[in-house]
């Protein structure tokens, strides 16, 4: 059975939906990091702590790289292919962003390891790299959502049936 708070999926015949789904879950697994912070600060990596360092772990360990994939590999080459300077010059800035938020996860890591392993005692603060991620992995989430998703409007229904086939195939196990 599905929790209840946990949202269904969009088909993968609509990829920006599940792009944009992606995002969401980015917000959600930010806003939890945020609140692991507190939650450490005051009670130290205690059972709830674990549980959420794992979930925070696998989610941007797994899933967050392939939705950079996604985007990296598939859509923005297909919406560059549409010649429009505006975006193309947002995909400049939101690839490069993809390294920073990359960064910011490789130092944030091991925070959460250490979280998940119940070594982190109350009153320690969490590294800045922790904080800054939560901070600008939204924020890049609204920039796509903003300056590059809507130009995907643009695109004609075969790219997007390969862009769907590519996010399918990147998620298949071997």
């Amino acid at each position: 059975m599905r929790p209840l708070l946990q949202p269904i999926a969009p088909e993968i015949d609509d990829p920006l939906a599940l792009l944009t789904a992606c995002h969401e879950k980015v917000r959600r697994f930010s806003t939890l990091t945020r609140r692991l912070v507190d939650h450490v600060g005051q009670r130290g990596a205690d059972a709830e702590a674990r549980d959420a360092a794992t979930s925070v772990l696998r989610y941007f360990d797994l899933a967050a790289p392939l939705h950079h994939e996604d985007e990296d590999l598939d859509l923005f080459p297909a919406l560059r292919s549409l010649g429009h300077p505006d975006v193309t010059a947002h995909i400049a800035r939101l690839q490069a962003e993809h390294d920073e938020l990359g960064a910011l996860w490789q130092a944030t890591r091991p925070w959460l390891l250490a979280v998940q392993a119940g070594k982190v005692a109350p009153g320690g603060a969490a590294p800045e790299a922790v904080l800054t991620l939560t901070e600008r992995y939204p924020a890049h989430a609204d920039a796509e959502e903003a300056w590059v998703y809507p130009a995907a409007a643009g695109l004609t229904p075969e790219q997007c049936r390969s862009l769907s086939a590519a996010m399918v195939a990147r998620r298949r196990t071997p």
